[in-house]
């Protein structure tokens, strides 16, 4: 197991080198149909392979890797495409909803894989999980996107090294590209530092929750189950009110109260013997994870150029997704040592030194709405060819 969680997080991180750069470049619609449609056929082979060769454990990793691949290529590609299915103004609420569905998905996809396991063993279960990937190949079907207004950058072009062939400038489109545009953007430049940190808390702290729950207070699965769907409560309720916060807030008071509230539940779940109250805190930092996440992946969409948005957004999770491994593994070591309490307090710390960097920075009083401006690695770039680019 633990082999499988590293190959499905290198190969999601490897990934996201190119996966903009991919998003950016062709139909992103298509995209994600096919990305659905592979993913079907790779899950429902597991049974087949089963019945004709018996468990190869060799498969389960290479379907890991390859699922992973292909969903870091969706997830880039739906974040992109929402701009062109609604204005501006409804950014945040879409974004709301589509983590308010995910939210309610990871509540009850574990409950409902466990009863067909238990049914039909689990090399089914994992084909008929393929068969949703069609449901979903089909809905998309009927998707049409409009044209979203051109950004800061889509005026100016230089040539750039793909036309030219030369390798070094591929390597540059995909990756390059995205990050300087998020180094040069007075609001994603802090935002993407915040988060590199943040993250290298937040990843770690589920397993601090599940450690401190089972090991330290002796509770069973039932108990830690409980508190894990209260937690979820906490991410659905954000996602539902994110929408009106972000309006009457603005993006920076959301994204600064976002921290406090992760700081707050870090500390507490690690710290409390009452397990009422560690699932009341442990849904506060859910609450502050997914405010948080709405809110900046709508700031992205905002501020980056339509042509650019694969790339930026594709280098924007690479960069502070590749801190939370190591976080989890720092944190975990240090609390089979010195104990999740301890580790709790240092976290939480942590976390109100990051909130206290932001208030010196310009997301302290930003709205960050559509007259936030492009940062200039926008004018550097042409816009992508194909259909994406009129999408």
């Amino acid at each position: 197991m633990g082999m499988v969680t590293v190959v499905s997080g290198a190969t999601a991180i490897g990934t996201g080198v190119f996966a903009g750069y991919v998003v950016d470049r062709v139909d992103r619609r298509k995209l994600m149909i096919v990305c659905d449609l592979v993913r079907a056929v790779l899950f429902g082979a597991v049974p087949l392979v089963w019945w004709a060769a018996g468990p190869q454990l060799w498969l389960l990793y290479v379907l890991t890797a390859l699922a992973a691949v292909l969903k870091t290529l969706f997830d880039v590609a739906y974040v992109t495409a929402i701009p062109n299915l609604v204005r501006t103004r409804d950014l945040t609420a879409a974004n709301g909803r589509l983590m308010g569905t995910f939210a309610l998905g990871s509540l009850l996809g574990p409950v409902l894989a466990g009863f067909l396991t238990a049914g039909v063993g689990a090399d089914r279960a994992l084909a008929l999980d393929g068969a949703t990937f069609l449901v979903s190949a089909a809905s998309l079907g009927w998707v049409r996107f409009t044209a979203r207004p051109a950004g800061g950058g889509t005026g100016a072009s230089t040539a750039t090294g793909t036309s030219t062939g030369d390798r070094t400038g591929v390597l540059r489109e995909m990756f390059v590209v995205g990050f300087r545009f998020l180094w040069s953007h007075p609001l994603l430049r802090p935002l993407t530092v915040q988060l590199t940190l943040l993250t290298f808390v937040t990843m770690g702290a589920t397993d601090l929750l599940i450690y401190r729950v089972q090991h330290d207070l002796g509770r069973d699965a039932a108990t830690l189950g409980y508190v894990i769907a209260v937690s979820g409560a906490g991410s659905v309720a954000a996602a539902l009110c994110a929408g009106r916060l972000r309006r009457v807030l603005g993006f920076g008071t959301c994204w600064l109260a976002s921290i406090a509230m992760i700081a707050v539940g870090v500390t507490v779940t690690g710290v409390s013997r009452s397990v009422p109250v560690i699932a009341a805190l442990a849904a506060v930092f859910m609450f502050g994870i997914t405010l948080g996440g709405i809110c900046t992946m709508t700031l992205r969409q905002e501020v980056t150029p339509d042509h650019l948005l694969g790339r930026v957004t594709s280098a924007f999770w690479t960069v502070h997704n590749a801190s939370g491994p190591v976080g989890a593994a720092v944190l975990t070591l240090l609390a089979a040592r010195h104990g999740v309490p301890a580790v709790s307090l240092a976290g939480g710390a942590l976390c109100l030194l990051i909130l206290g960097g932001g208030l010196l920075t310009p997301l302290r009083g930003s709205r960050a709405g559509v007259a936030a401006q492009a940062g200039p690695a926008a004018q550097d770039e042409e816009p992508a060819a194909g259909p994406s680019a009129r999408a």
